[in-house]
């Protein structure tokens, strides 16, 4: 009889899912699957932006990894990563519980660390779990204060992440506070607005942070005096390793890049440690891809035909990345904006086009379907 294999999931992110969906269509044998993740429920980026808006209820953008877990057969664990020794394949939890695998796979996203601003209400839009669990507690807060001074929401970050969130805010607080001034600002060290997006799309969305009474200040470098007159600071810089792989002594020898990105090569697998596979935000190419979902999602249907490989003793396949990728930006109005390559539309019919194709994603990982 052949001898039990383990394969060790750890983190609830897209390709993840897509992971389990395959294997609950088809378990491969004699291994045992256990998913590790802090939370059941993991959100759909694509849709966070509608959720902090108020268009959506959190349940409604997520994917439930508990239920996806029992379709499959694996063994969900409520814990969180904090160490790996890759040479004796040995994972440490947060619990203090160690597990051992065969073949490991990480897709565990990223994380940011705002600077210590006491007496600052500060919300990190990563990750997102905890962005949830901020927004829960603040929200009553604000919709039960009395106060006629204009209330300021910043937000640090002129990519997607920053304009969308920021714009969503807004909108939320504008219907919490009716009777409230609610002023909006968003400060970027890059000297433009969205970087990478086409041309039209940054002026769809420069018309868009107008139509919001958004003051804009880029090619300016943060500094804790921007605080001061923000009643509330939106964090949205760029991606952050999390602790471990940033840590010598957590991650043990696995490779990783300067800025702590777990380096991969063509078949998703750590270059020092091929029984290792990362993807999404956590790992980094030779040539780094930006940190955008879409390339976790494009990533999933490889990593589950490698994983299934690699514990068969079978070839791999080699993800080949988009050059070139749809980005639908919500602008909490009732509109969106497309862009790709140098091609741009936005609209209302836009976001209701959105709306069906972010539902639809999220269709395909209902147990049963």
């Amino acid at each position: 009889m052949a001898a039990l294999k383990r394969l060790l999931l750890i983190g609830a992110g897209h390709a993840h899912a897509q992971v389990l969906r395959d294997w609950a269509r088809q378990p491969v044998p004699h291994t045992e699957l256990v998913l590790v993740s802090p939370s059941a429920l993991a959100p759909y980026s694509g849709m966070v932006p509608g959720w902090l808006a108020g268009s959506y209820r959190y349940e409604q953008i997520c994917i439930d990894f508990a239920a996806l877990a029992r379709a499959s057969g694996a063994r969900f664990v409520r814990d969180e990563m904090v160490a790996l020794d890759p040479d004796k394949r040995v994972v440490r939890l947060a619990s203090g519980e160690a597990l051992d695998y065969d073949r490991l796979s990480l897709n565990i996203g990223s994380t940011l660390e705002p600077p210590p601003l006491p007496g600052k209400q500060v919300l990190s839009l990563r990750p997102l779990s905890r962005l949830h669990e901020a927004t829960e507690a603040l929200w009553p807060v604000l919709a039960a204060q009395r106060d006629e001074r204009p209330f300021v929401v910043t937000a640090i970050g002129g990519g997607a992440a920053g304009f969308e969130s920021l714009l969503a805010v807004l909108q939320r607080l504008r219907v919490l506070m009716p009777g409230r001034l609610v002023q909006g600002g968003l400060v970027s060290n890059g000297i433009t607005l969205l970087p990478g997006m086409a041309p039209g799309a940054v002026r769809a969305a420069l018309r868009a942070l107008r139509r919001a009474d958004v003051s804009l200040q880029l090619g300016t470098a943060w500094c804790p005096r921007m605080a001061e007159g923000s009643d509330l600071l939106l964090w949205a810089t760029g991606a952050v390793a999390h602790a471990w792989q940033r840590d010598p002594e957590r991650r043990g020898a696995l490779t990783v890049s300067e800025r702590g990105f777990i380096r991969i090569d063509a078949q998703l697998r750590c270059v020092s440690h091929p029984d290792i596979f990362a993807v999404g935000d956590c790992a980094e190419w030779a040539v780094p891809l930006p940190k955008a979902g879409v390339y976790a999602v494009r990533m999933g249907p490889v990593l589950a035909f490698n994983l299934r490989a690699a514990l068969e003793a079978r070839a791999l396949q080699n993800y080949e990345p988009q050059s070139r990728f749809l980005a639908l930006l919500a602008t909490a109005d009732g509109r969106a904006i497309a862009s790709r390559g140098r091609w741009s539309v936005e609209g209302r019919w836009l976001w209701h086009w959105k709306d069906h194709i972010d539902r639809g994603f999220l269709r395909g990982f209902e147990v049963g379907t």
